[in-house]
């Protein structure tokens, strides 16, 4: 039997289930100690604020802290001692989020950095465009198969791209178009909408067709 190699593709649109954004205290000081203690002042002051939006966040990470000297232009001699602890909040009530961002945002010593919008890993829109693509290969290969007076009789393979034994190098992936939207400088710019995802899904398939009667 004659063999027809396709492949299928699908793109959905969903809204974002998740909005992470990133939070930045810092201090700084020329005695150590006394930074140190700034730091851990903000960084407390932050978890408790945030533990005021309990219901609205998903998760809360310390992305890392950050305690370094700072030296004089000249030789090692220390001038200051420079700290800071960033903070990465996912929240999935949207409502909150933008009361909440301008309110961290007006601490002192601090930056915010978001909203990033994204769907969860395990969000059906993605089973839902595989599915799609699977559809669209079986299309395909129906009209591939009309074209040539011949019909499908049978799926051989149905792999990801690049897994098929006859793929050359075809790359695929599920992108999730979220971005920056606003700005920590000031309320006139931080736009809250939020922003579709889109996600994109590929297959290759083989089937077998009875023999063409056009060529």
């Amino acid at each position: 039997m004659t063999t027809v190699a396709v492949r299928g593709e699908s793109t959905r649109e969903a809204e974002p289930e998740l909005a992470e954004f990133t939070v930045v205290i810092t201090a700084r000081d020329k005695d150590r100690s006394a930074t140190l203690g700034r730091l851990r002042e903000r960084a407390d002051a932050l978890r408790q604020f945030l533990d005021r939006y309990d219901q609205a966040i998903e998760r809360r990470e310390t992305g890392g802290v950050h305690v370094y000297p700072e030296s004089g232009r000249r030789g090692e001699r220390v001038t200051a001692y420079n700290g800071s602890v960033s903070t990465t909040v996912t929240v999935t009530d949207f409502a909150a989020l933008g009361e909440m961002m301008l309110a961290v945002a007006g601490q002192d010593q601090t930056q915010v950095h978001g909203p990033t919008w994204s769907l969860r890993p395990g969000s059906p829109v993605h089973r839902e465009a595989r599915h799609a693509a699977v559809a669209d290969a079986i299309a395909r290969a129906r009209e591939y198969a009309e074209a040539l007076g011949a019909e499908v009789v049978e799926l051989v393979e149905l792999s990801d791209p690049g897994l098929s034994r006859g793929a050359e190098g075809i790359v695929s992936f599920q992108a999730y178009d979220g971005g920056m939207r606003g700005k920590s400088a000031g309320v006139p710019e931080l736009e809250l909408d939020p922003q579709r995802q889109r996600v994109y899904a590929a297959v290759e398939a083989r089937f077998t067709i009875t023999s063409p009667t056009r060529l």
